[in-house]
């Protein structure tokens, strides 16, 4: 596993952590059931608090790509099913939601889009 951290880049030092382990684990480079490395020797590694590190962690179990097991470690996790079940809820509710607030299939794929360039910076 390999992070880079950008102390000047305007992403806080967490968010570099999770995004690149959330990508790796993605796009395969960490493989379903691949232990990470402990909160703090991935920090001493980083040059990070192990504050930093931990948040991440948290983050990343909390969206499903890592599992936390006891004193046995931490390991990427089958995410893709479950982070395509929580986008596909979440879709579900802000379907309905606009819906319900009258706006149309246009206005809301508009938002959407805006709210996606926004979140991956294109735009």
């Amino acid at each position: 596993m390999t992070l880079k951290i950008h102390i000047d880049e305007s992403a806080p030092p967490y968010e570099q952590v999770r995004a690149q382990i959330s990508e790796q684990a993605r796009a395969g480079v960490l493989p379903v059931g691949y232990r990470l490395p402990t909160v703090r020797g991935l920090a001493e590694s980083l040059g990070l608090a192990a504050n930093t590190v931990a948040k991440a962690y948290r983050a990343l179990e909390s969206d499903g790509v890592i599992e936390t097991r006891g004193r046995n470690g931490t390991f990427v996790a089958a995410a893709g099913s479950a982070a395509e079940r929580e986008a596909a809820s979440a879709a579900q509710g802000y379907a309905q939601r606009v819906r319900r607030l009258g706006l149309s299939e246009g206005d809301a794929l508009a938002a959407v889009r805006d709210a996606l360039r926004a979140a991956y910076g294109d735009g």
